[in-house]
């Protein structure tokens, strides 16, 4: 491993700014994960709230739904649903989080205006639009979310193994470079001094 490198003063100028480099790069992955994990976990935290506030929701909403079906036949609330209009407003666009792309869901939050008549209809029906409509906000938003966050996750999977494999394999194969060529450079030294040494003492006697 540690032959590589032939032992010259060009090849100890090369190894310590790539040392240097490596180092720095494992300072910046290590800060990159740190972010990158923090970020994850305050996703994920705000994807368990939203989860919660689904769940609660869809249960209010499928309990107003039932209670619809049993006051108003469940073929007339069927044929009631054809009157909704298919939702295209949801675009998306990213930002970047260390070089990390997560999903931002623009989604256009329209006033609930039922195209239904008010004849054939109940407050029940009211309340499992009302719910449903509210259902689909918060599944835009959790779809965006958990997208970031396994995005995110990838990410920090990535960014610790190539940070490992600088502070484990990389930075110590360096480090046992420049420290043989600096051994064998100084020991070179030391031989040259002690020959020059022997030169003169045999010129003055």
């Amino acid at each position: 491993m540690i032959t590589e490198m032939s032992p010259t003063k060009g090849n100890l100028i090369k190894a310590k700014h790539t040392l240097a480099l490596s180092r720095q790069g494992y300072e910046l992955l290590d800060k990159k994960r740190n972010i990158l994990t923090m970020e994850m976990m305050s996703l994920i935290d705000k994807a368990k709230l939203v989860q919660s506030r689904i769940d609660s929701t869809f249960k209010s909403a499928y309990y107003a739904l039932q209670t619809a079906n049993i006051t108003l036949g469940i073929s007339n609330v069927e044929q009631l649903g054809y009157t909704f209009a298919e939702d295209d407003s949801v675009s998306i666009r990213f930002r970047s989080i260390m070089g990390v792309e997560l999903p931002m869901v623009d989604f256009e939050k329209k006033k609930i205006e039922p195209k239904y008549g008010f004849s054939r209809t109940s407050s029940a029906l009211d309340e499992a639009y009302e719910k449903f409509n509210e259902v689909k906000v918060l599944t835009v938003e959790l779809a965006e979310v958990e997208n970031a966050v396994y995005r995110l996750a990838v990410n920090v999977i990535k960014t610790k193994k190539r940070a490992n494999a600088l502070k484990n394999i990389i930075i110590p194969r360096y480090e046992g470079i420049v420290k043989y060529i600096q051994d064998y450079l100084e020991e070179k030294e030391r031989e040259d001094f002690f020959r020059l040494k022997v030169i003169k003492s045999r010129k003055s006697s």
